[in-house]
């Protein structure tokens, strides 16, 4: 079922941990070449890399922050160079950046939650239109969130507004591109245990949440992964384009 998987050229941005991390290693595990983007964390990306490479699969690392348009577009050129060109791109770069209520919120603040959550994706894909227009076909997944939908929880305003754009985006990028046969869809997690809440969530506010999820317990990052897999395989979601996957094991059913 995953064997149009084998030479797949594909980026994911922030796969040095959590989702990305568990994304790349099951798409470089199913015969994709992957693209391990970073910004700070090397070791872990070179790991993600090493994983791929014993599962035998091809992986490149690519470095750069995606929060700056020229970076942006500079991470998706090394990629393609190494790669031979692209056909999919994951727009998994992302983070709250601390919790921040409105009164203490700043300029500097604002704009660096805005650039590494929404920017980011704009840059990044319109970087990446050329070559995925070269392949012929081409597929892009981006990664949102459940704050989207419900606001997120306590300082996370600008997090959440900023994934809601990244929502909307998905819908017209899929309109948009349509006519050049890529589809554009995004994965939309819960609550997921990456260190992601261990940087902003504390144990109360992860207990709180999983009293609020049918399935009763938090999300991992592989839980994610089937997602994307469905949305990058064309035999699989040939159809599908401009949909939002929530998963959140129950916690939002829209």
């Amino acid at each position: 079922m995953f064997d149009e998987m084998k030479g797949k050229r594909v980026l994911v941005t922030g796969s040095s941990r959590g989702i990305g991390a568990a994304v790349a290693r099951r798409l470089g595990g199913l015969g994709a070449h992957v693209a391990v983007h970073y910004h700070r964390s090397e070791g872990p990306a070179q790991a993600v890399c090493d994983d791929i490479r014993q599962a035998g699969g091809q992986a490149f690392l690519v470095q750069g922050d995606v929060s700056r348009s020229r970076e942006a577009t500079a991470i998706v050129d090394q990629a393609a160079e190494q790669l031979g060109g692209l056909d999919l791109l994951i727009n998994n770069a992302g983070d709250m950046l601390g919790r921040v209520s409105l009164d203490e919120m700043d300029d500097a603040h604002y704009d660096r939650v805005m650039d590494l959550n929404a920017r980011s994706v704009v840059m990044a894909s319109r970087a990446a239109l050329p070559y995925l227009r070269q392949a012929g076909a081409g597929n892009i997944i981006h990664t949102g969130s459940i704050a989207a939908r419900n606001g997120g929880g306590p300082g996370a305003g600008l997090y959440a507004s900023a994934k809601g754009f990244v929502t909307t985006l998905t819908r017209n990028m899929a309109k948009e591109l349509a006519g050049d046969n890529i589809r554009v869809n995004a994965v939309a997690p819960g609550v997921i245990t990456t260190d992601f809440h261990v940087r902003h969530s504390n144990d109360a506010q992860m207990d709180a949440a999983c009293a609020t999820i049918p399935q009763s317990r938090l999300g991992s990052a592989e839980d994610c992964v089937g997602a994307y897999l469905f949305l990058a395989t064309d035999a699989l979601s040939g159809y599908v384009t401009g949909q939002i996957i929530e998963v959140n094991g129950g916690q939002l059913m829209p």
